[in-house]
């Protein structure tokens, strides 16, 4: 019998996230000469408690967005790759310059240009609304969909096994 998912927690010290599909719903807005995407900002508070508690929070994507980037950037996240054709080149590329072991990364993705790279991962994740190739590979599937509070899901649990979530001792 495998572990329960929580046990993978204690080992978490970084977050990889995916953009479209799990920072945001995946869905695109067409304006004249413009593209835009919403972000969940429960999400965002919790990358910003990662950061701030010590966590390596980093972002690869195959999209490529100067508001995306701006957005991430000002929640403090510095590791943002966007037009990212190898993922999984990056992701052992972000490994090394950390220092991080594969057990120690935390992986969420939602769609196919994710399935090589999220079992490189030591904790793969996923949102309710990934795709079934995905869902199978994950070790925690989140009751969340893409964008509307996947990331603080995952997050919030991670720290909260870690004692590290703000208020954590008010909510025992």
């Amino acid at each position: 019998m495998e572990p329960s998912y929580k046990h993978l927690l204690n080992d978490i010290r970084a977050f990889v996230f995916d953009v479209d599909g799990v920072m945001t719903d995946g869905s695109l807005y067409l304006m004249e000469g413009e593209q835009y995407r919403v972000m969940n900002i429960r999400d965002g508070y919790a990358i910003v408690e990662a950061i701030k508690a010590g966590y390596h929070v980093m972002v690869i994507s195959g999209g490529d967005s100067d508001s995306v980037r701006e957005r991430l950037n000002g929640l403090g996240v510095r590791e943002v790759h966007l037009g990212i054709s190898d993922k999984s080149a990056m992701f052992n590329e972000l490994l090394s310059k950390h220092g991080l072991q594969t057990k120690e990364v935390m992986y969420m993705g939602d769609d196919l240009p994710d399935y090589r790279v999220i079992q490189l991962a030591g904790m793969k994740v996923c949102p309710s609304d990934a795709i079934p190739e995905i869902k199978r590979l994950c070790h925690y599937v989140s009751p969340y969909t893409g964008g509307k509070g996947c990331v603080r899901d995952v997050i919030e649990q991670v720290m909260r096994v870690h004692g590290r979530w703000p208020f954590q001792s008010e909510h025992r």
